[in-house]
């Protein structure tokens, strides 16, 4: 039942006071306020009933048989209130018995036995110490052409994808104004020379002051400064080729006027190909200048391109954790091109290492864990440093000892000291020691 302070108090509505000052109720109200106790209080009941319905279920059998042993009682005794405290007695029996049955079988329940798992144990395998990673390749040198000056295209000596030599001609632009400007700056130059060379003669014999022979001598100089500046200008009016390597496709035509930064095209050397690749950090103790690397491409299936390492980055990339390393390959055929995907491998050789199945391996965040057997039937959770992978198992650094057996299967219902039922996984079949890869172009 709810406390007299609980019940609900519902709005009344009064009648307006009668001539005799009694205040009459609105019956409708009165009613509604006697169903809303009745619905609480049938409520109540209800739920009392569901909650102690199971102890009395319980004790049902023990309250039989106390009604039994107080009804005997009652014909033992005078009075029937014996047989009624009897009859409470053996229900209370009844009820207490059952329920602690009930919690009894519950943590019977509860329990757990011996959990089933499967076990490896750790062993010494050969493992590749090879790095395979993912490069692009880069030309050995590239550069886009350009002009300096805006001009006119007179000439063009290229064909596209031509092979040149460094300082060969590309293009020709207009020079006739800068070469009018030479012959006009030449000559000044040669008559500023004759009168210095006229002025040594009349300085000797005292004839002509200091002063004006420096004069002459300052007319002389400026003059081959100007013939020089207008030779490089002239010179701008030819585009060369920097190095010797393959031409792109031509970008201009006969005649156009293009401006500094207008690319005419672009020259790659494809002599030798440079390959950069990322190594990660925890393997650069095995990198090593001169070391030999193999590429290989799909655009040509089994056919491998040799060559070596020739720097190793200063800097560790902060995001990736990894090292860039470069490698040159010839390429005197042409059949690599600048931007091709590659995927180079580094001396395949093989070491011993201490092995366990991948399966074995609980991450927590950055640590990895295995469950060990110990004590027979008991697992003990032990934290490892791995190394290494390769298909199906993992090197393990520090944490563990040949032979420790470890949970491959079932690890996520073991806990510290959990007591288990082992089925010993088959050791797989020993790999064989596989011969260094020899980096051979064919």
């Amino acid at each position: 039942m709810l406390p007299r302070w609980a019940w609900p108090v519902p709005y009344l509505r009064f009648n307006r006071i009668q001539p005799q000052g009694i205040v009459m109720a609105d019956p409708r109200s009165v009613v509604t306020t006697i169903a809303v106790v009745a619905a609480l209080a049938c409520g109540g009941w209800a739920v009392y009933a569901t909650k102690h319905k199971a102890a009395g279920n319980g004790g049902q059998g023990f309250a039989q048989q106390g009604q039994a042993q107080g009804a005997a009682g009652a014909g033992r005794r005078p009075d029937g209130a014996a047989q009624s405290g009897q009859a409470r007695q053996g229900g209370g029996q009844g009820a207490g018995q059952g329920a602690g049955q009930g919690r009894q079988g519950g943590g019977q329940g509860q329990g757990q036995g011996p959990i089933s798992v499967v076990t490896a144990a750790a062993r010494m395998a050969n493992i590749d110490v090879g790095i395979e990673a993912i490069g692009t390749a880069v030309s050995n040198e590239a550069v886009s052409i350009t002009a300096k000056v805006s001009n006119i295209v007179t000439a063009i000596h290229f064909k596209d994808g031509q092979n040149v030599k460094a300082g060969d001609v590309l293009v020709e632009m207009d020079h006739a104004q800068v070469t009018a400007e030479l012959a006009s700056a030449q000559a000044d130059y040669a008559n500023s020379v004759s009168l210095f060379n006229r002025s040594k003669e009349l300085a000797a014999m005292q004839s002509l002051s200091k002063a004006q022979f420096e004069q002459l001598e300052t007319n002389m100089k400026s003059n081959e400064a100007k013939v020089a500046a207008i030779r490089a200008r002239l010179s701008d009016t030819y585009i060369r080729a920097p190095f010797g390597g393959r031409v792109g496709l031509r970008r201009i035509s006969l005649g156009a006027l293009i401006n500094p930064g207008t690319v005419i095209t672009t020259l790659d050397d494809l002599s030798t190909l440079k390959v950069d690749f990322a190594v990660p950090d925890v393997l650069m103790a095995e990198l090593g200048r001169a070391q030999t690397v193999v590429a290989r491409t799909a655009a040509y299936p089994g056919r491998k391109f040799s060559g070596k390492v020739v720097s190793i980055d200063s800097r560790v990339d902060a995001n990736s954790r990894s090292v860039t390393v470069r490698a040159l390959l010839p390429n005197q055929d042409g059949a690599l091109k600048p931007g091709m995907f590659l995927t180079v491998s580094m001396d395949r050789e093989q070491r011993k290492a201490l092995v366990i199945p991948e399966e074995a391996l609980v991450p927590e965040q950055a640590r990895q864990f295995v469950y060990v057997v110990i004590a027979g039937d008991k697992v003990s959770k032990r934290e490892v440093r791995i190394g290494r992978r390769q298909p199906g198992e993992v090197e393990v650094a520090d944490g563990l000892a040949n032979g420790d057996r470890v949970v491959v299967e079932g690890t996520l219902k073991l806990r510290e000291g959990s007591s288990i039922t082992e089925r010993i996984q088959a050791a797989p079949v020993a790999r064989p020691v596989a011969a260094p890869a020899k980096a051979a172009a064919t």
